[in-house]
């Protein structure tokens, strides 16, 4: 019966991953003045290559870490091989604050705090994707959940033992081994990392409807729990 549910939600999760995301309206010749912050990075446009960071072009709707040629960090892997796409909730939430989304990523970017300033940006960037002009206008989206993690929350020393016995439905997908083959790898995470990226999921900031609803059904203490004893696995 567990494993029927299981195997139900990781579907409903698939179904969600794929249905279309509405594009927040946003002005692109602002965002283009914006995006020179990016520049030392990030090219765009006719004749774009990879620098620092990967090229922009055609980034919406497009699977996390697909630029063909480009050396991704370990975090994106784990990112994409958990089937993160970008489309505009993404990218929105990574122009925020890239390590909320993607724990380990190399973008040490500080991120665009004003959602005006994010929606232009992305409204810019689209101009570079298919058909932009078919995209319906629309408000801009509501400011993002607060995902900053509290200090004290992040001090919770965790038990690795009681992390050990909550660890079992980790484990019917992520391997204990630290195989990443299939499913990223959990393993070995600084217990920062870990406790960050679960709490983005607790609040819906991170966008995997399983690992949400896992999340939810975890007090702070065994979340701290589990990232003691993930961390810790030789």
């Amino acid at each position: 019966m567990r494993g029927h549910l299981f195997q139900t939600l990781l579907a409903i999760a698939a179904l969600w991953a794929t249905a279309a995301t509405p594009d927040a309206g946003g002005d692109p010749e602002r965002g283009a003045t914006l995006y020179r912050q990016c520049v030392g990075c990030h090219e765009v446009g006719l004749g774009a290559v990879d620098r620092i960071g990967p090229q922009l072009n055609g980034i919406f709707d497009r699977a996390a870490g697909q630029t063909e040629g480009y050396r991704y960090s370990s975090g994106m892997q784990r990112a994409a091989a958990n089937g993160l796409v970008w489309n505009y909730e993404t990218l929105d939430a990574f122009i925020e604050d890239p390590r909320t989304l993607v724990s380990q990523t190399r973008m040490s970017f500080r991120g665009f705090k004003e959602q005006q300033d994010r929606d232009d940006l992305l409204a810019y960037l689209r101009t570079f994707s298919a058909n932009p002009q078919n995209i319906p206008e629309s408000a801009p989206t509501a400011a993002a959940i607060d995902h900053a993690v509290a200090p004290e929350v992040l001090a919770i020393v965790g038990d690795p033992a009681y992390g050990e016995y909550l660890s079992g439905e980790c484990t019917s997908c992520h391997q204990a081994s630290g195989s990443a083959s299939g499913i990223p790898s959990i393993t070995n995470w600084p217990t920062d990392d870990f406790v960050t990226a679960m709490h983005a999921y607790k609040v819906g900031k991170r966008p995997h409807p399983v690992m949400q609803m896992m999340a939810q059904r975890l007090s702070n203490e065994e979340i701290a729990a589990l990232a003691a004893y993930f961390e810790g696995i030789e």
